[in-house]
Order: structure tokens, then sequence, then C-alpha cells
């Protein structure tokens, strides 16, 4: 059995009251926030702790929680995805409340200063670190690093278990025998500035020489400065920094360094090395970006234990657009026929999915398919097709349409993005109307060359005469 990746920080409670608003306060020069719903989720440490749970992995979280109503929420929230080791917080339990109209942030509320204040830890906590196969220290600057037992048994661990530490202002320097250091830019700037070095500038080069400092000054194997949507350096001792960039991606970007700490020790977990480790954090922060929102990502996890919002029982492919949007999130929306699923199809339906944070395949039924085909058509029957495209990972639910044109569906699932191959370049779609008229746009998504049904039936049968 495997030892279980064992996330040590700060946990928070951040709570979203989302609503609608369209009219100011009689009374004082302010929204009034209307239908508003809570969306509670995990902060800090224990955001990422459900990152890497969503990987896959045996997880425990070690933490210090307070005996109030917001602790009590958190252990909820997380022990259904996690083992939860919690020692005592003294004082009141950190949140942050967002009031939000839309997309905007209205104000802000913070409360709880609590503390983890050196004292007993407890066997849990004691069996949990001295068990780990890999640890990533979450610090959010809130005493779990500070802590004299957490980091006794921190400095303990056997050097073949790699600890990967991402790093807080107001937090702690890493316990030696640290194999991986994730600051971001200007946190790699204030931990270089407050061991007294002057290293001034920007860029790549600035980011280098902070890189190779914090290296020498805490002994480390590796520094990994992460420069949002240029990649990672990484700094690993030796003359020439590796470079890890970045795939394109436009998004809230907060919560984007867990997904990068949980993308490198889950390499290192493995035995990869520290270049492997830092470009798959890298490909998890872009990925986390892409997904959409960062609150609606973490509240999903929160929910699912993914970041996809897969369809609850008995919802349908309308109900599961809806969902989303409710949820601040994206609808994307791509059609076919897919008869004979085939590499091309495949391609297309992963490229679609990353634009957002559900994919609704609409399918041809057999009839259409037959009048856009011919009687020959289709080789595999409707239930079929649709059986095969929910069993992709990257297909969140398929709903079958008998019209020539999709346009009547996209009327009632109304998603924000349609997609089409660029083999549709130049010709009119009958159903951009309908995603334009809804507030959505077309977009043309690259084929692989030679792939298409037509031509895989071809082949086939030429091979059989």
């Amino acid at each position: 059995m495997t030892a279980p990746l064992v996330v040590v920080g700060d946990v928070l409670l951040d709570i979203d009251i989302v609503g609608t608003s369209s009219r100011l306060c009689p009374d004082a020069p302010v929204p009034v926030v209307e239908q508003a719903e809570e969306r509670p989720r995990p902060g800090g440490a224990g955001l990422a702790a459900l990152l890497a749970a969503a990987s896959g992995r045996e997880v425990v979280l070690v933490t210090a929680l307070a005996d109030d109503e917001p602790g009590r929420r958190l252990r909820a929230m997380l022990e259904r995805h996690v083992e939860v080791a919690a020692f005592h917080l003294h004082g009141g339990t950190p949140c942050k409340l967002r009031i939000r109209a839309g997309e905007q942030s209205v104000a802000r509320l913070d409360t709880g200063e609590g503390q983890a204040l050196d004292g007993p830890v407890g066997p849990r906590v004691t069996d949990a670190v001295a068990g780990a196969g890999a640890v990533l220290v979450s610090d959010y600057g809130r005493g779990v690093t500070r802590h004299r037992a957490v980091r006794s048994l921190l400095g303990d661990l056997p050097g073949h278990v790699p600890v990967v530490w991402d790093p807080h202002p107001k937090g702690e320097p890493p316990v030696p025998g640290t194999r991986l250091l994730t600051p971001n830019e200007e946190e790699a700037a204030r931990l270089a500035a407050a061991d007294g070095a002057e290293i001034g500038g920007s860029g790549l080069a600035a980011a280098g020489r902070r890189g190779r400092h914090l290296g020498r000054l805490w002994g480390l194997d590796g520094v990994a400065i992460t420069l949002g949507a240029e990649g990672a350096l990484l700094c690993d001792g030796t003359r020439t920094p590796f470079l890890a960039p970045a795939e394109p991606a436009r998004g809230d970007a907060c919560g984007a360094g867990d997904g990068f700490a949980v993308g490198a020790v889950d390499v290192l977990a493995d035995g990869g090395p520290l270049t492997a480790a830092v470009t798959e954090g890298v490909r998890r922060a872009s990925e986390f970006v892409r997904a959409g929102a960062a609150s609606a990502l973490a509240t999903r996890l929160t929910e699912n234990g993914t970041a996809r919002l897969v369809p609850e029982r008995g919802e349908d492919a309308f109900g599961l657009a809806e969902r989303t949007r409710r949820a601040g999130g994206t609808v994307v929306a791509t059609g076919g026929c897919f008869d004979l699923l085939h590499a091309g199809h495949v391609s297309l339906l992963r490229q679609a999915r990353r634009l957002g944070d559900c994919l609704i395949v609409c399918v041809n039924s057999d009839a259409s398919v037959r009048r856009r085909k011919g009687p020959d058509r289709p080789v595999t029957p409707a239930a079929d097709r649709v059986r095969v495209l929910e069993a992709l990972s990257d297909v969140d639910a398929a709903v079958v349409f008998d019209d020539d044109t999709p346009a009547p569906l996209l009327e009632r699932l109304r998603p924000q993005v349609w997609v089409k191959g660029a083999d549709y370049a130049g010709t009119p779609l009958p159903e951009a109307g309908t995603v334009r008229a809804n507030g959505g746009e077309v977009v043309l998504l690259p084929l692989l060359e030679g792939r298409s049904t037509s031509r895989l039936l071809s082949t086939t049968k030429g091979t059989a005469s």
C-alpha cells in the first residue's frame, strides 16, 4: 500500500454570498444584493488537500482547527474527501466572507484571528507525518508551521520522503531537507529581502538571482519561482536555471499556486526529478486557471471531490447547463454525428473541454444522420454513440437532437461557447445566430489531419474488397 500524501498547513473558511444586483439601497449608496446564495469551501491548506485528493491520491491533512461553528463546518467539508488530523487552534477560525453581485465583489469581511500555539498535537498528527510518503507544506502564516512539535516532526522525516514547501510572507522558513520551495515572484522578493539580500529588478534574471540566494540560504535542493503566465523558473544549484513555460490560459489565477505545488509534489512522490515536478506543476496551474472562476472550482472540489461539474443523479444535460451557469461557470457545447469515434473526435473534445466548466455534446439522431450522410449511416445507433461519448473524461453530458441543425436544442441549452472544427472555416453555421442571440460565441478549433469517419469507412470497405 502506498504511503499517503500529507498536507501540512493552515486552513481557512471561504464563503461567497453570490446574488444579483440591479438597484442601490435607499439609505446608502451601496448595491442591494438579491437572490443571494451561500457557497462555502475550505481555503488555504484545505484547498491544497482537496486538489491533491482530486488527483487520486490518499491524502491526510494535518492542521489546527478551532472548536467553533466555522471550524466544525470546515472539518465536515474536508472529511468527505481527506483524512483530517487536527490539533487545537487558539482563537476563532479564520473566515473570509465575500459578498458578490454577479462577477463583482461588493464587500469582504474577515473574521477569526486564530493561531496554532505550541502545545501537544496528539498521536494522530504524529502518526500522520511519520507515515507520510510525501509532504506538501501549505503555509498561510497562521502558526501551524511555526508550531514546535510540527516542525520537529517535519525535520525528522527520512531523506527519501520529499517535502514541497509553499511559503507565505508571514510564515516560517522551510525545515532542513526540504526538496522544493515554491514561492511566487513577490514572495521570493520578500523572502530574500527579509534576509537582507538586496536583489533588485524583475523578470527572469532577478527571479534566478533570488532563487539561487534562497536555495543557498536554506540548503534546498530546488527553488521554483512561479511567474504567472510565463511559467516557473527552477533554480536547483546548477549554473543554469530551468524554465517550464506555461500554456496560454485565461481566468482567475487565485489558487493556481496550490495547483502548482500539488502537481510538483505528485511527481516527486513518484520518484520523479525536479524538472519534471516543476513542469507538471505549471501544467496543473494552467489547468486550474482554465477551469474557470477559482471560487466555483473550489466549491466543486468541496461538493464532488473533483474539479469537474459532474451531473447529479437523474440530472440531464439541461439541468447540468443550468447548474453550471448558477455556479458562475461556463457551458461549452459541440455537436456532430460521432459515428465511429476516432482520434480526431477525441482531440476536438479535449480542446473544447478546456474552454469552460462543462462540455455538453449534441449528437445527431439516427434519422438526422441518414438525412445528412445517406441510408448506410449511421454505423452505430444513437444510444451507443451517447454511451461511448459519456464514457470519455472530457465529456460531461450528451444529448440527442432530431432536427437538421442543432439550433432548437441550443436555444434550450444556451451555451456560452459553441465549438466546431476548423473544417467549418468560411462556412455559414445556421445555429450561430441562436448561440449569439443567447450571449454565446462560436469558435473553431484545429483538427487532426486525415481523421474522419467517412475516410475510416472507405478504408475499411477497400480492405474488405
